[in-house]
This record gives structure tokens, C-alpha cells and sequence, in this order.
């Protein structure tokens, strides 16, 4: 045995320290990435709460075609959000009483549901800043979106003119923000 070798024996503090380092670094990592994941979750549910409040609205209007004209307001559009009070929901005068009077039950149920009022927790019955719009295409299809504020920024969503979707539009501040669905009902003339 050579008297001059020296066996090292355990760890310096400085392998301690770059392996510690090297560790932080791979949490703050697994951190990134679970926020984003869960942002993404977030989007995902607030899209999905939008996709139902679409759905809503085109079975209710559906469901009274006689005077599907009265949730739009003919060809002024409605769009209801959650400053919506009753007052401000177009009054129908096409079809029957009884008619109008479900059409503007409807319209009020909408709204509700856009403020989120019916959920127990009201902040997560409804995407953020949720708005509704129902317009009038052409005299038997009409188009229903819902627009709401997303939680990252991304394209805006845009008319095939390149401007920016009008539902919805310079509600959220940054129009990067603004996320929007739709769907359009046609009503067939059997008559």
C-alpha cells in the first residue's frame, strides 16, 4: 500500500450543492408544468360550460320556432351578459301569449345561466365574464355564441374578414383573451 494515496471517502459540499441545485431546478420544472396544466384544465372547463350555455339557448329557440324571431329581436341581435337585468331583455310581440311569454322566460333562464345565478357557487356555473348573443343570419337561421374572458392569452377570434368576432368584443380588455363558440339554428318552413 502506497502511504501517499488518500481515499476519498463520502460526499464534498460542493456535490451536495450542485445536487441540490440541479434538483431545484427539475421542481421549479415540474412546477411550470403543472401550472400549465391546470391553466389548461381551467380553459378546457370554461369551454365546456360555454358549450353547454349554447346548447341551452339553440334547444329553447328550437323549441319554440313559431317565434324564434323574438331571441334575436328580429334582426337587431340580442346579447345578454351579466349586467342583463329583465328590463333590458327585448319584449316579444310575434305569435301567441303564451309564445312570447316562453320566449322571454327563456331569454331571462339564459341570462341566469350566463351570470352563473342558478349554481350553487355562482363561480364556476358560468365561464368568466360570460356573454350570450343571438342574431339573426338570415330569415330562418340564427347564430348564438358565447364569448367569455380565457385565462392565457392567445389569437383572438376572428370573421373570415379578419375583425374581430363582434360577441363578446372589447368586453375582456385584451381581445387575446377573448375566447368565443357558436353554433347557428335553422328553422325549417313547413308551412
Amino acid at each position: 500500500m502506497n502511504g501517499h494515496a488518500i481515499r476519498q471517502q463520502g460526499s464534498t459540499l460542493i456535490e451536495i450543492l450542485i445536487t441540490l441545485l440541479i434538483l431545484l431546478f427539475g421542481l421549479l420544472g415540474l412546477v411550470g408544468v403543472s401550472s400549465r396544466a391546470h391553466m389548461a384544465e381551467l380553459e378546457s372547463f370554461q369551454r365546456i360550460q360555454a358549450l353547454e350555455l349554447l346548447q341551452d339557448i339553440a334547444n329553447r329557440l328550437n323549441a319554440n320556432r313559431k317565434v324564434a324571431a323574438c331571441y334575436s329581436n328580429a334582426n337587431t341581435g340580442v346579447t345578454l351578459n351579466t349586467n342583463t337585468v329583465d328590463s333590458s331583455i327585448p319584449a316579444c310581440t310575434l305569435g301567441t301569449p303564451q309564445q312570447q311569454n316562453q320566449a322571454f322566460a327563456d331569454m331571462k333562464a339564459w341570462r341566469d345561466l350566463i351570470k352563473g345565478t342558478t349554481e350553487a357557487n355562482s363561480a364556476s356555473g358560468a365561464p368568466i365574464g360570460a356573454v350570450g348573443c343571438i342574431t339573426q343570419d338570415s330569415p330562418n337561421v340564427y347564430l348564438i355564441a358565447v364569448a367569455w374572458q380565457g385565462l392565457a392569452r392567445t389569437a383572438a377570434p376572428t370573421l373570415s374578414d379578419g375583425t374581430v368576432f363582434p360577441c363578446g368584443k372589447g368586453t375582456f380588455g385584451d381581445n387575446a383573451l377573448h375566447r368565443v363558440v357558436t353554433t347557428k339554428v335553422q328553422i325549417g318552413d313547413l308551412s
